[in-house]
């Protein structure tokens, strides 16, 4: 073969290499575009699965009476008292909010499910340690009298008064200490008093619960020996 001959085969093979290179980078580039666009697909999906309750009519499936809280009896609050989310996906949960019902635990259980109330709690303890839950977690509960913190806390309401502390019994602390523990848990929530907080301490808030005679050194020891045993 001369040397033109294999000048002129070096340049055809050097074509057709650079051809094929373009037609590899086409095909990749249709793949990767492809992909990609079946990447957004599955995530348009996901998003709008996660999403789709918050059309008019819709509500997130829930199981009917379950519970957050195991051994947490269920009364379902008023829909006029709350609001269908589909925490922590929508809304993170960063706080548990202490309050004081003004009230005996049965008054307090009936008024959450008045739709006149418009307010309830997540959850309700007795001085005897029972609980009782009205809302989801993963619902927006209307206790905190601020929407942002309503979106980001579970509320605990507890039955007394806030100028008697004789009312918040060692059964009640245990109990509360219990759910508390088990919501900290739940949502990587840290023992401490910026994320567990007294209604007081909601911004633009009227209410003094729990009051000066809600003992925080001793609730936030026993939610952290509650911890590791908590039931959820």
């Amino acid at each position: 073969m001369g040397a033109r001959e294999r000048a002129g085969k070096a340049e055809k093979t050097e074509e057709t290499d650079k051809d094929s290179g373009r037609r590899v980078g086409r095909r990749a580039l249709l793949l990767g575009g492809g992909a990609a666009a079946v990447g957004t697909a599955v995530l348009a999906r996901g998003e709008l699965a996660r999403l789709w309750w918050r059309l008019p009519g819709v509500r997130r499936p829930r199981t009917e009476g379950a519970v957050d809280f195991k051994g947490a009896r269920w009364v379902a609050a008023s829909s006029a008292n709350f609001r269908w989310a589909d925490r922590p996906d929508d809304y993170a949960i960063d706080r548990v909010i202490v309050h004081v019902t003004q009230g005996s635990y049965a008054s307090a259980v009936q008024v959450f499910q008045d739709p006149s109330h418009q307010a309830a709690a997540h959850y309700v303890v007795a001085k005897d340690g029972r609980v009782t839950q009205l809302v989801r977690e993963l619902d927006v509960a209307f206790h905190a009298g601020n929407r942002s913190f309503n979106e980001r806390s579970v509320g605990i309401e507890h039955e007394g008064f806030v100028d008697h502390p004789e009312d918040f019994t060692d059964a009640m602390y245990e109990a509360s200490a219990r759910l508390t523990a088990g919501i900290c848990a739940r949502y990587g929530i840290p023992v401490d008093r910026e994320h567990v907080m007294g209604h007081v301490e909601v911004p633009g808030t009227d209410h003094t619960d729990p009051g000066s005679g809600w003992d925080w050194d001793r609730y936030l020891k026993l939610v952290r020996q509650a911890a590791p045993r908590s039931e959820t």
